[in-house]
């Protein structure tokens, strides 16, 4: 008998970290559910607000884990990043808190990474490496009429081990500093990163679900540009909380294994 799915899209857009996996632990039933939903042909990406891996890093760990992943199935925030302030913005000096694959994408897109504040754009991100000395940069930076960008708004990356600070940290630290908010946060919840996803797949929002561990974000995002929600509760939200009522994604799982009925 044919697997029967929890919901019946044609588009499926997975989030990574604390949903498909934990660090280097695969979500037990996770490749089979995503092997089942290809098998019945439907289309399935994988959309991640952290910039500190290549989407071929990406790709990589998603095959190793059991998952055999395209590169091209891989969206994350640096990528979009880079194309969108291509749009805004194309070969502009910029500054970058952030680490190496995100410099990498933005060189890829021929963007100018300098290491001093004579740039045009501070690019925020994050950032394991974030000192007193690129707080600094970015403040001059500002101040010579830099504008701010940032790849995501998470507060905290789940991992193995815990929760680690992420890009929410640095942004604010560079907002009290100098005075000036972020411009454009290209990550989700923003429809800049789903507008992304969407041409990768060629589906519009009503014929895909998102699925993800957190509300402020995934589902935030799916609730609010014509997705259908699935929240799983391997991640960042736990059962209990109360926002969960409020957001009220269209299902909640366990773990994406309860994806195939």
């Amino acid at each position: 008998m044919p697997p029967t799915f929890a919901l019946p899209h044609r588009g499926w857009l997975f989030d990574l970290d604390g949903t498909v996996y934990r660090g280097q632990s695969l979500v037990p039933g996770a490749d089979a559910a995503i092997a089942a939903l290809r098998a019945a042909g439907r289309r399935v990406a994988f959309l991640s607000n952290k910039p500190i891996q290549t989407r071929d890093e990406y790709a990589r760990k998603l095959t190793r884990l059991g998952i055999p992943t395209p590169v091209d199935d891989v969206i994350n925030s640096s990528l979009v990043l880079a194309r969108h302030l291509a749009r805004l913005d194309r070969g502009a000096p910029v500054f970058v808190i952030g680490e190496p694959p995100l410099i990498g994408e933005l060189r890829d897109h021929g963007f100018e990474v300098r290491t001093d504040h004579r740039v045009r754009w501070v690019v925020i991100a994050f950032d394991r490496t974030f000192d007193y000395a690129k707080l600094n940069t970015a403040l001059q930076a500002v101040r010579q009429g830099a504008r701010l960008i940032a790849t995501n708004p998470d507060r905290t990356c789940p991992t193995e081990s815990g929760e680690i600070p992420d890009c929410a940290g640095m942004t604010a630290a560079v907002e009290a500093v100098t005075g000036h908010t972020v411009e454009v946060v290209v990550g989700k919840p923003s429809p800049i990163i789903l507008e992304v996803a969407l041409a990768h797949l060629g589906m519009t929002a009503s014929q895909c679900a998102i699925v993800g561990d957190r509300l402020e974000t995934d589902i935030v995002m799916g609730k609010r540009l014509g997705l259908a929600t699935v929240l799983v509760l391997t991640g960042i939200t736990p059962a209990g909380d109360p926002r969960i009522a409020e957001i009220a994604p269209d299902l909640i799982l366990s773990s994406l294994r309860d994806l195939v009925r």
